[in-house]
Order: C-alpha cells, then sequence, then structure tokens
C-alpha cells in the first residue's frame, strides 16, 4: 500500500512540477496572422519540443486605432483565438497579472511605445514584433525606456530566419562581399513608406549584410522601390520592394568566389523558435544596434526620395531622430 501511495504521490508532484514550468504568455494586439499562428504553436495538444513549455494564457486586443485593415481583423481573430483558450482582458494592466512574457504584436508600429512601456516597468521579458515603431525617433525612444527599466525586448521579422541564411552566416561560403534582396512592399499612409511591408526585406538585407551602412539612395516608382546602401567597408547592398509583381521574398548574395541564392522563407516557425529562447533566457537574438540601423536605413530612404534620389547619410537621420526621441516622453 506504501509503495502505491508513493506512486500516486510522486506522479502528482510531477504534474505539479510540469504546471508550474509553463511560461505563461501574454498577448497585445490582435490585428495580424501571427497572433494565431504562435497561439496555435504554444497551445498544441503535443506542442513541437522547441514550444514546449509554454502557453498563451491571455490576450489584450485592442491596437490600431484607425487603421482599417488592422481593426477589421480583431473580431473574426478573437472567435478563432478564444476556443484555443486564450482569455480576453480588458487592459494591459490586466494582461500582466496573468502572464510572465509579451507578444506585443499590434501591426500599427505608432502605438508600440505606449504599449510597452507597462510591460518594460513590470519587467517581462518583450517581443515587439514588426515595425517595432512608427518613426524612427519612436523606435530610438522604445529602446532607451526597456535599458531604462533592465527589460530585455527584441524586435525582427521572420524573414530573418532561413535554412539558406544560417548556412551562408555560418561563413560556408566565406564573408559577404553584397547582396540584393527583394520583397513586397505595400505601403500605409500612416507609416514611412518602407517600414509598413518592407521592413521584411530590409531586415533580410542588414541579416546577410550585418551592420555599417554608410549612405542610402533611393529610387521610387507606383510599383518599385529600389533603395542602395553603401556600407562603411565598401559593399553595397541593395534592397527592391516590389508592388507590381510576385509576392515574394528572396535575395542573391555575392561572396568572391560564388553567388548564392536565399529563396526557402518558411514562415513563422524558426522566428518563434528565436523568440521561445529569448524568454527562457532574456538574451536577445538581434542587438538593439542592428535594428535601430534598419530603421535608420528605411528613413535615410525616405529622406532620399524626397530630395529626389541623392545619397543620404545614416548617421545624419540617426542625429535628428535622437534629438526627436528626447522630446518623447516614456511617461
Amino acid at each position: 500500500m506504501r509503495t502505491c501511495t508513493g506512486f500516486v504521490v510522486a506522479v502528482l508532484l510531477a504534474a505539479v512540477s510540469q504546471a508550474e514550468e509553463i511560461v505563461k504568455v501574454g498577448m497585445i494586439g490582435l490585428d495580424t496572422s501571427h497572433c494565431l499562428e504562435f497561439a496555435k504553436a504554444f497551445n498544441a495538444t503535443n506542442p513541437a519540443p522547441e514550444y514546449a513549455g509554454f502557453r498563451v494564457v491571455a490576450v489584450y486586443p485592442k491596437g490600431s486605432e484607425d487603421i482599417a485593415s488592422s481593426t477589421n481583423r480583431v473580431p473574426g481573430y478573437i472567435e478563432k483565438i478564444t476556443p484555443l483558450g486564450v482569455e480576453l482582458v480588458g487592459s494591459i494592466d490586466e494582461l500582466l497579472k496573468r502572464c510572465d512574457v509579451v507578444l506585443l504584436e499590434s501591426n500599427d508600429g505608432r502605438v508600440h511605445l505606449k504599449q510597452a512601456l507597462p510591460v518594460f516597468k513590470s519587467g517581462k521579458r518583450v517581443f515587439i514584433d514588426k515595425p517595432v515603431a512608427g518613426t524612427l525617433a519612436q523606435c530610438l525612444a522604445l529602446f532607451d525606456a526597456a535599458k531604462r527599466y533592465h527589460t530585455p525586448m527584441f524586435s525582427c521579422s521572420s524573414v530573418r530566419y532561413t535554412t539558406n541564411t544560417a548556412v551562408i552566416l555560418s561563413g560556408k561560403y566565406g564573408p559577404v562581399v553584397g547582396a540584393e534582396t527583394y520583397g513586397p512592399c505595400s505601403l500605409e499612409a500612416t507609416h514611412p513608406d518602407l517600414f509598413w511591408y518592407g521592413i521584411h526585406g530590409v531586415e533580410q538585407l542588414f541579416t546577410l549584410m550585418g551592420t555599417g551602412c554608410a549612405t542610402v539612395v533611393r529610387v521610387s516608382t507606383p510599383g518599385t522601390d529600389v533603395a542602395v546602401g553603401t556600407w562603411k567597408d565598401g559593399r553595397v547592398g541593395t534592397f527592391r520592394g516590389n508592388r507590381d509583381s510576385s509576392y515574394a521574398f528572396g535575395a542573391d548574395v555575392f561572396f568572391k568566389k560564388s553567388v548564392q541564392r536565399v529563396d526557402d522563407y518558411k514562415g513563422y516557425g524558426l522566428m518563434l523558435v528565436e523568440i521561445a529562447k529569448f524568454f527562457k533566457t532574456g538574451v536577445a537574438p538581434v542587438t538593439p544596434e542592428e535594428t535601430i540601423e534598419i530603421f535608420a536605413f528605411m528613413e535615410a530612404a525616405d529622406e532620399s526620395k524626397r530630395r529626389g534620389g541623392v545619397p543620404v547619410s545614416v548617421a545624419e537621420v540617426l542625429a535628428k531622430a535622437r534629438a526627436e526621441a528626447a522630446t518623447l516622453s516614456p511617461e
């Protein structure tokens, strides 16, 4: 009898231990397909090993106030996410009482600074989906606030993570001497041109090239944007944003002895693996400096367009944005 009782106690203790190991994920915003895909992965009956131990428990669905393509999605996503066991809450403060870590998923980058601040104050690790902010100045203010409150955060595009990209970054082909990336580049009037969707292809460019861009030149037509960056070491990287051609992501990457194609983007899975690692460790897979430079590249491209296509210094737009960021009260 004692043996049987001991076995039952062991099973119960194991169950309690397993329950205690679950990392409760809170979600802010419910107007992007990422919300459903992330919740399905984390809340699956038998999740993949990379996602085991996480569960999306609650969502604060409010995001954009005025982007119809975002706000119109929310009711439908509410119907789809609640059957996954996700509770709707009425405020970010309520959400923070129910979770250990946060996915900030609002599609509107302009609201991220306001939404992220209470998360930073709580000290809970947070992933902020693209675009991290609605302006370069807001981007800087976000990272400044995270640093001030000692809260781990990062942001990235899922296009950063592909099998071919990982092979290239391993150094198999030698140093990257240049890259040309391409992707969809739909526009949204409330955001600078490349911030809304061009960011995916720009992030892929920086993933392959690394930081160190000095100047940017942009050519813009109704159907296409081309932004050419010259790096401080003389390398050239190009992003082509498409509105009149196929909806596809990819890149040609140049080495001294070969050219390699990256056209194997498969969706959100590899990024979600990195998010899970970040939630466990607090170590961001993408540095603040790289994300900031990505946004500075896009802002420099916008400024080049305004000036008729002349080269614009990344340092120049950063200096201007830093001055503006200082006026954005994090409170």
